[in-house]
């Protein structure tokens, strides 16, 4: 059973075990719908200052909302549209300061001020995106991105 944690180390030490819990949550099991719910609702309950963290799934020929955390979201994404589509296109993670700043940026949530998106890859193969909004500007640091892109590649075993 998973019980509400209280991070009370440093953001560094907080984000280790939020990895180690990841692992613990999905090593046995191989259904994706599965591991991505626990890995979103993972996320939503570690994460301070967010409103929104879920994925976008790659199917036929474009992103397509799947488990995720927050308000109802955009369901189809053109790959290479908003950030969550330039950033499967270009295959790289996107740290979004002011997302009024990005070209071509989907306001799903008019709340969303800042973004971080980080393809998911496997097997030299894109699977989609994990999306994670914040109702501040500036949210999102380079100690977020290199931790949810560990989180991602431990996702990547279990899916």
């Amino acid at each position: 059973m998973f019980q509400t944690t209280l991070y009370k180390g440093t953001r560094e030490d907080n984000y280790q075990l939020v990895l180690k819990q990841l692992e613990a949550l999905l090593m046995d099991e191989d259904d994706t719908i599965a591991n991505l719910s626990n890995a979103s609702a993972l996320l939503n309950q570690f994460l301070e200052d967010i409103n929104w963290v879920g994925f976008y799934l790659f199917k036929n020929g474009e992103l397509v909302l799947g488990p995720f955390q927050g308000l109802p979201a955009c369901v189809r994404i053109k790959v290479g549209r908003g950030v969550c589509g330039t950033a499967f296109e270009e295959n790289k993670t996107l740290r979004v300061e002011d997302v009024n700043q990005f070209p071509g940026h989907i306001a799903c949530d008019a709340a969303s001020q800042s973004e971080i998106v980080v393809p998911i890859v496997k097997d030299n193969r894109k699977i989609g995106v994990l999306d994670i909004d914040s109702p501040s500007k500036n949210r999102f640091d380079e100690l977020d991105q290199q931790y949810l892109e560990q989180f991602v590649q431990i996702l990547t075993k279990y899916i």
